[in-house]
């Protein structure tokens, strides 16, 4: 079953004293291209996460974001008086007024104009990160865009067999309309030639190879035989459990190729609709196709 690029996943992790948050969304990508946001401390680790995401995903554009909240009994997350640094601004401005002597004393509206003596638990100094706690977070989330990339996949691949049973239809179509053009060409070419024959200076070798030549412009048989086999090597690939996008982006550009030959031979209005409804089809099929893993 197919994977789509586009997907979402989240995860938690708690120890003692803090609670990890992972967050993880795809978007398509020709490659995997992985960007990581972590708070302060985590940066020892970061490629150690990019090299985790490997293991669970090949292509796509990883945005990653990781959040740390702090569980400590007296971490309420609220501001608290850094009563030291209140304490040494006083003493400095004190000091400052008794060298320049100045009037006035030191009060709280001059300490407040410092905004550093106001502090919260965050502002300390952080625990190390260890990789041991982060990974199983990372692993989760990344997992969960996993389930999520398999059912945006399955919905695409049904979008896309629809698609390919149009071109069936299409192929089908000028599969039975090919033998009557032809006939109807071949006869107008013997007319042409009965014509021609009743002058004395037609070269009959030349006329041969022109005959032979407009008979092979004319045959769209191997044009339609290649595309219905690349029309089964998808529906293959589609089934391989793999990771299959830039295989089924070929095979698209191989069926486009297909396309494009049946309409430059066709010489025929049926022919020619049925080539440009098989051109609309490989349009949409291709957009899909970009965002399969």
């Amino acid at each position: 079953m197919i994977r789509s690029m586009t997907g979402f996943g989240e995860a938690e992790h708690r120890t003692e004293d803090a609670l990890l948050r992972v967050q993880i969304k795809t978007v398509n990508h020709r490659f995997l291209n992985t960007s990581v946001r972590t708070p302060p401390g985590f940066d020892r680790v970061e490629h150690e996460i990019q090299h985790w995401l490997r293991s669970h995903l090949s292509r796509g554009h990883v945005s990653v974001s990781i959040t740390m909240e702090r569980l400590e009994a007296d971490d309420d997350g609220l501001p608290r008086i850094d009563e030291a640094r209140a304490r040494h601004y006083a003493a400095l401005l004190t000091e400052l007024r008794d060298t320049l002597g100045l009037d006035g004393g030191v009060d709280l509206r001059s300490l407040l104009r410092f905004g550093d003596v106001f502090t919260t638990a965050d502002a300390g100094e952080r625990p190390e990160v260890e990789a041991e706690w982060v990974r199983p977070a990372v692993d989760a989330a990344a997992r969960a865009v996993v389930v999520h990339r398999t059912s945006e996949g399955a919905r695409l691949k049904a979008d896309m067999d629809g698609r390919l049973a149009a071109m069936r239809e299409s192929l089908d179509r000028v599969a039975e309309r090919a033998p009557a053009r032809l006939v109807a060409e071949r006869d107008r070419l013997r007319a042409q030639i009965a014509e021609l024959a009743e002058a004395d200076d037609v070269d009959d070798e030349r006329l041969a190879r022109e005959i032979a030549w407009l008979a092979e412009k004319w045959d769209i048989n191997e044009e339609i035989v290649r595309f219905r086999a690349h029309i089964e090597l998808f529906e293959e690939a589609c089934e391989a459990g793999e990771p299959v996008g830039k295989r089924l982006s070929f095979l698209v550009q191989e069926m486009h190729r297909e396309a494009n030959t049946i309409g430059s031979k066709a010489n025929d209005a049926d022919i020619s609709h049925a080539a440009v409804s098989l051109k609309e089809e490989l349009e949409r099929l291709r957009e899909q196709v970009e965002n399969v893993e």
